[in-house]
């Protein structure tokens, strides 16, 4: 475990050099403070949360990275491939679709925080979290990626 937390130190300060002002490594509280589903085409889990299916056009994925380089980013000089429109809170535990919960995530941070995202969603889907809890837990993930292992762990025992 020692070592895998060694690991994600090495990750989390690679991304966070790398990106240096290119991009964000976690969303602006001010352009993207979370949203949840109003409008569901579902509920799920044993807890009935709404559910919201997937639906961003392109022109609001533009419009986000466009919102984000006026903070002073350069996602849009960047390879598009590079990067997802991200739910900050993930559509499988209730987000919306939302300008509100979207910003431009790269792929050096998706490739920290999806798996505790996943995690999260299947133990809603368990009875063994409730969405106000995964929530707060992956917010404070994608807002704090040094602290992701440590989630990850204390989800992983849930």
């Amino acid at each position: 475990m020692k070592n895998l937390f060694v690991l994600f130190a090495l990750l989390v300060a690679s991304v966070t050099s790398f990106a240096q002002g290119q991009f964000p490594i976690g969303p602006d509280q001010n352009l993207t403070p979370g949203q949840l589903c109003s409008r569901p085409d579902s509920h799920r889990y044993p807890e009935g949360i709404d559910y919201c299916e997937r639906d961003v056009d392109g022109s609001t994925k533009r419009a986000r990275f466009a919102a984000y380089d006026q903070l002073g980013y350069r996602t849009r000089q960047m390879n598009r491939q590079d990067f997802k429109i991200d739910h900050y809170i993930p559509l499988c535990m209730g987000g919306s679709n939302d300008v509100k919960n979207l910003w431009p995530q790269h792929k050096s941070v998706y490739e920290i925080t999806d798996s505790l995202e996943q995690l999260l969603c299947e133990k809603m889907a368990q009875g063994k979290l409730l969405q106000k809890d995964a929530v707060r837990i992956i917010m404070q993930a994608k807002n704090n990626l040094d602290q992701v292992p440590e989630i990850l762990a204390r989800a992983q025992a849930l």
